[in-house]
Formats: C-alpha cells, structure tokens, sequence
C-alpha cells in the first residue's frame, strides 16, 4: 500500500516538475503547483479506499486518477491560480496516462510471474 501510495505521489511531482520545467519555475512554484494536485490524489485515495487494493485499475486506479485531477483543479481555482482549458485536459491525460499506466504495467508483471 505504501509503495502504491508513494508511486502515486512521485508520478504526480514528475507530472508537476515537467510541467514547471517549460515554464523555468523555481522549486516555490513547483510547490505551488504541486500542492492541489497532491491534495486532490489523497481524495482520490480517501474516497476509493485505495489501501485495500491500490494496484487495481477498475475501479481505484480510475477513482484515484478521478481524484487527482478534479481534486486537483478544483483546489487550484479555489487557491485563485486558474484553470486554463488546456491545462485541464492535459492534465487529464498525462495523470491518467501515469496513475493508470503504472498499474498496468504492474498487473502485466504479476501475470507473467503468474505464468512461469
């Protein structure tokens, strides 16, 4: 549960520091930027139970990435640092392509340990 949570939680600053880079922030505007979005993966968490199976893409991986991002922006614009369209959408897709692609990639190594 704990590396699930903390691959979460580093996915989510890759996603941030990424994001930051292009704009050339410095390490108070990665937190700035870093702190909604990580909020919003601990709804997701809370919400799903995610402790109880975090590795599942149907229905935590999903709910997490739900959270994540809604919970996200939703923080963001109530912080007052505005969600562009764009950023919203690109939000959407690079968080689901990590919280739901290392799960993946993780029920594919378990099914072919499975198998040998």
């Amino acid at each position: 549960m704990i590396f699930a949570a903390a691959i979460d939680v580093a996915l989510v600053l890759v996603f941030v520091l990424i994001g930051r880079a292009s704009h050339g922030e410095d390490l108070l505007g990665v937190l700035n930027t870093l702190w909604p979005f990580l909020g919003g993966l601990a709804i997701g968490w809370l919400v799903m139970r995610a402790w109880r199976s975090p590795l599942r893409i149907v229905w935590t991986g999903i709910g997490v990435w739900l959270g994540a991002v809604a919970g996200g922006l939703a923080l963001r614009l109530v912080a007052g640092q505005g969600v562009q369209p764009s950023f919203a959408i690109v939000t959407a897709l690079v968080l689901g392509a990590f919280l739901l692609g290392w799960r993946g990639i993780a029920l594919l190594v378990r099914r072919a340990r499975s198998r040998s």
